[in-house]
């Protein structure tokens, strides 16, 4: 029998099509990942080409005074947004608008052209998570900025247009809706039990057992009770933390091997499958500690939203997260 089910933050509901449960291997398409060499004299991400890119804003390097960088970070060369500009808004009748402000960046992940993430040597993982928070952090002393969203899209499937590994960060002078939904819920949640959901989240899927994925000291991997998507896997601290940017090294090195982790596992099940991670991190301005508690989301880029998902809002997820937990916590190394 197929279930509804309410997400208890954002309170979207979600179809659970359990009697159209598809396996893994209904999933393992042949995708695009082709053969790859270690460079790619054609690759504006390749050490050598850095001529290719625009000027580096900031990079990780194997010594203070090497020019061999492990982590590097540029402005994106086609800019969604753009540092120049006002973020005065205007209005024509019903309609407002204002500049394209914002910043958007790469984050080249790895000198390694046909590196794969889940294989990244968790150091070097580690390196990547440092960039992040050293970006959000500069970038937060804008005051037109109000929202960093970091975000990596992995294969053609997923919005990939270079095969390098890379993730990319966007600058907003606004929360986006998704965001504003999660922090809307929280404040409902808090108001009424006075606590963080995503805390008592934990301690509900710890009681449980089924949806969960892996846990660490410090770390939650769960397939959430109102998954929207196949293999849909959320990873968010046990304690409450509520900026992504104000965490230690040493919890930065435990979540590279979490992340690292739980990337494997979807690599295994799903044959290397096209992904989307975001991380949602609480908003730069104007939000309390207590009503945001920041995670990643990972979405499996197999399955394609229809008539109905797009007409309506609701997903159907033929795949029960109680099964896609089960699969993920049974991949052997």
């Amino acid at each position: 029998m197929p279930q509804l089910r309410k997400d208890p933050i954002t309170f979207e509901w979600v179809i659970i099509a359990g009697e159209r449960k598809e396996r893994p291997h209904d999933f393992q398409k042949i995708w695009d990942n082709g053969e790859l060499p270690p460079f790619d004299p054609k690759c504006p991400f390749c050490p050598g080409n850095e001529h290719l890119t625009p000027t580096e804003i900031f990079a990780i390097r194997d010594g203070q005074a090497s020019p061999n960088w492990l982590v590097r970070v540029v402005p994106n060369k086609f800019p969604a947004l753009r540092i120049e500009g006002s973020t005065e808004r205007f209005g024509k009748g019903m309609f407002d608008y204002m500049d394209g402000v914002g910043a958007h960046e790469v984050i080249i992940e790895t000198p390694i052209h046909n590196a794969r993430f889940s294989t990244l040597p968790v150091e070097q993982v580690k390196k990547v998570l440092l960039a992040y928070r050293e970006r959000i952090l500069d970038l937060k002393n804008d005051i037109r900025f109000v929202y960093i969203l970091v975000f990596r899209n992995e294969g053609k499937e997923a919005g990939a247009s270079l095969r390098h590994p890379h993730s990319q960060l966007i600058a907003l002078p606004f929360i986006p809706h998704e965001v504003v939904l999660e922090i809307e819920g929280m404040k409902r949640y808090h108001s009424f039990r006075e606590r963080c959901p995503f805390c008592d989240m934990v301690k509900e899927e710890l009681s449980f057992g089924e949806r969960i994925v892996r846990e660490s000291d410090n770390f939650l991997a769960i397939e959430p009770f109102a998954s929207k998507y196949p293999f849909e896997t959320l990873i968010l601290p046990k304690r409450h933390h509520p900026s992504f940017a104000d965490e230690s090294e040493q919890l930065l090195e435990e979540f590279a091997f979490f992340l690292r982790d739980i990337l494997y596992r979807l690599d295994k099940a799903l044959q290397n499958p096209p992904y989307n991670y975001t991380l949602h991190n609480i908003p730069l301005r104007n939000c309390s500690p207590d009503g945001f508690h920041w995670h990643l989301e990972i979405i499996p880029r197999i399955s394609t939203p229809a008539g109905f998902e797009l007409g309506s809002g609701i997903y159907i997820n033929t795949v029960p997260p109680e099964e896609a937990a089960r699969i993920l916590r049974e991949v052997k190394d």
